[in-house]
């Protein structure tokens, strides 16, 4: 199957001048939103209908549809949030297309349905995305997602008769759940964006709102804003004793915070605590009045301290020093600090005191990634998750002053995981850097050595962290005979924050390289033959694909690059893009420019190469990384010639940049991506 003929895509005459260098854009048409533009509209349809044919004709299409159905197919539950004496949890049986959400009036009580929002919708696109419930459990603030937009609707549930408590809130975006007493509650909101932008236009002048129950969104009043400073984002936090609200006010994406406090017994002034935008500042929780913060200043790897808002010019205490491992998450229960920290990308985890002596370790089950870690300051009950690549996550119950853990919630399974081997190696860089990697096999291909085509997976930025998990899809490759490996490039925070710096900016490079010496890793020792190699990445990781694939498009046979950041010179221009400019520089700063243009997917595709198979993913409703960045991408790789594999885009509708994804809609998209890269990679399922 090579490439199919191409719908034919109009080339524009816009042509710019950058800081002394004339770029052509001639797709900058295709940056219109699909909701008003006929022209766009109809280029999509041409090319869906090109892929569909295309994707339906594969062999190992069907295949992969059953499995990934079937691997889908279990019971899975959240980490449950205690309020009241009531249990609040989502569920799905295992083909709903979006989870319900239950509560038990006790532990030992029954579970009854309390959200079902697969009511919402008949396509299933409507999701339910936060919830919170109230303090005494009474009733549950919870945030609708719809069509995969970033946009939230919030709406109030009266938990004993299931009905609606007053009317909706909306145009809230990158937003907490903070109830304040039973009476209220703070949310994050920006301004209603004009008619026909709703997905496009640039998010400036977010700002926390108070909304009583029962009254109007227009006579919510507003809390914390900064006017002069339109580009700052903030969201407001309560503490659990209800005392404190805490506004982290941010610039971007990084995580350099200033921080105001809220005595919300004495009205709505807001103190400041910590200035600059120099560090992170994450609030874990209150005792009285001394609040527990982790944070990097004078800790890259982060560190717990306290604060007495009571004494405030005494200054902060430490808690908890700074390891040789990163903090990836922290909680106070029953009067303990839960700490979790990435060990070579994998969760491990501590009790300590208040005062920060350490108790014990909570084991885990070998390599694997916990969440979670729910419970409240004054009871020793926590519930806590834990998976790996071949374990969906099972449910724990723990007991924080003694230790005892105990199966809360864990699924029957369409497979046996010790059917699987999990392992972690690690590979050198092109500057000597040593880059951990995670490779997935079926048992008794690991113990024959033999090479198999496999499937590489990298993220590589802003400081996010690819740890173990479960994925259907990613069980299913490695089911048919293939290898799943994740490697953990510079870019994320598997090592705190120098890890972090060696992947951004002008370090972007280094990413790149990471990736591409683990691909160079897996040929060299004999995990994938050459020629059996291929890649996928999302978001930040699909421009990662776009990148490595132009620099080496030998050494791929095939990849997946989903909705990417492909245009590296106007990607500040749409939502949230701005915030991007912390990981990836200026565009309009020369410096920052001319390392963009070095590397930008769009502006480095090489004309007659042989280049990989590539199967571009976005969806209609993206409103993170906008559609256009695919779309132009997709429209220049099929202008050049490349080769007789194809270069295809495949264009979701009613779907966004991943959360809020129904169930079905998931299935049909991960096997057709399965699907694509098995041919070209020579993985035959059931051989």
């Amino acid at each position: 199957m090579t490439a199919p003929d191409y719908p034919e895509t109009r080339r524009g005459d816009v042509v710019e001048t950058y800081f002394g260098e004339e770029v052509a854009d001639p797709y900058r048409w295709l940056e219109e939103d699909v909701r008003n533009s006929e022209e766009v509209a109809e280029w999509v349809e041409a090319q869906n209908a090109v892929t569909h044919a295309y994707l339906d004709a594969l062999p190992a299409r069907d295949w992969f549809t059953q499995r990934i159905g079937e691997l889908y197919d279990f019971q899975r539950f959240s980490v449950p949030v205690e309020r009241g004496g009531r249990y609040f949890y989502t569920g799905n049986s295992g083909l709903q297309n979006q989870s319900p959400l239950y509560v038990r009036d006790s532990l030992e009580a029954e579970p009854r349905l309390l959200i079902d929002p697969n009511e919402w919708a008949d396509d299933g696109a409507t999701a339910l995305s936060g919830w919170v419930p109230s303090p005494d459990g009474s009733k549950l603030l919870y945030s609708v997602q719809d069509g995969g937009t970033d946009w939230r609707i919030l709406r109030v549930l009266d938990v004993d008769t299931g009905e609606q408590i007053g009317g909706e809130i909306r145009w809230a975006k990158f937003t907490s759940l903070a109830w304040v007493g039973e009476e209220g509650f703070l949310y994050s909101r920006f301004p209603e964006p004009e008619e026909g932008e709703d997905f496009q236009a640039l998010n400036m002048d977010q700002a926390v709102y108070y909304h009583a129950l029962g009254s109007a969104q227009a006579d919510d009043q507003l809390v914390f804003a900064t006017p002069d400073f339109p580009e700052r984002n903030h969201t407001a936090q309560t503490t659990t004793d209800g005392r404190w609200a805490i506004v982290s006010s941010s610039t971007g994406t990084d995580a350099r915070y200033e921080v105001h406090v809220i005595d919300l017994a004495a009205g709505w002034g807001a103190r400041p605590l910590v200035t600059g935008f120099e560090d992170s500042w994450g609030i874990i929780d209150s005792v009285g009045s001394r609040l527990f913060f982790t944070t990097n200043k004078d800790a890259p790897l982060y560190r717990v301290i306290s604060i007495d808002m009571d004494n405030v010019e005494a200054g902060w205490t430490e808690v908890i020093a700074e390891r040789e491992q990163p903090i990836a998450d922290a909680s106070l229960v029953g009067g303990h600090l839960v700490i979790e920290y990435l060990e070579d990308a994998s969760s491990a985890a501590y009790v300590h005191t208040l005062d920060g002596e350490l108790v014990r370790e909570i084991e885990f089950a070998g390599i694997g990634s916990a969440s979670g870690f729910h419970g409240n300051p004054d009871s020793p009950e926590m519930f806590y998750s834990f998976s790996s690549f071949n374990r969906p996550a099972t449910i724990y119950r723990y007991d924080v002053a003694g230790g005892d853990s105990s199966v809360f919630a864990e699924p029957e399974l369409a497979f046996n995981p010790d059917d699987f081997v999990v392992e972690q190696r690690f590979y050198e860089s092109r500057d000597g850097t040593r880059v951990p990697m995670f490779i997935v096999r079926r048992a008794d291909v690991a113990a024959s050595g033999e090479a198999v085509p496999t499937l590489l997976y990298g993220y590589g930025g802003f400081d996010v962290s690819l740890t173990p998990g479960f994925s259907a899809s990613r069980l299913a490759w490695v089911e048919a005979g293939g290898a799943f490996a994740l490697a953990n490039i510079r870019g994320g925070g598997e090592y705190g924050k120098a890890w972090h710096d060696g992947g951004r900016r002008a370090n972007k490079q280094n990413v790149f390289d990471d990736f591409i010496a683990a691909g160079e890793f897996l040929i060299a020792e004999g995990v994938t033959p050459e020629g059996g190699l291929a890649i996928q990445g999302g978001s930040n990781g699909g421009l990662l694909v776009g990148a490595v694939v132009n620099q080496r498009p030998d050494l791929f046979a095939a990849g997946n690059a989903a909705v990417g950041v492909m245009d590296m010179l106007r990607f500040d221009q749409w939502t949230a893009g701005r915030y991007w400019v912390d990981d990836y520089g200026y565009p309009d700063r020369e410096e920052d420019w001319r390392i963009l243009r070095a590397y930008s997917p769009l502006h480095n595709i090489r004309p007659d190469t042989d280049y990989p198979a590539l199967l571009v993913t976005t969806a209609d409703t993206d409103d993170r990384v906008v559609p256009g960045h695919s779309f132009k991408y997709t429209a220049a790789l099929q202008a050049e010639e490349l080769g007789e594999r194809p270069q295809l885009i495949r264009i979701e509708t009613r779907a966004g940049h991943g959360s809020g994804k129904p169930t079905d809609k998931q299935i049909a998209e991960a096997s057709d991506i399965a699907a694509f890269l098995a041919y070209w990679t020579g993985l035959q399922p059931g051989e």
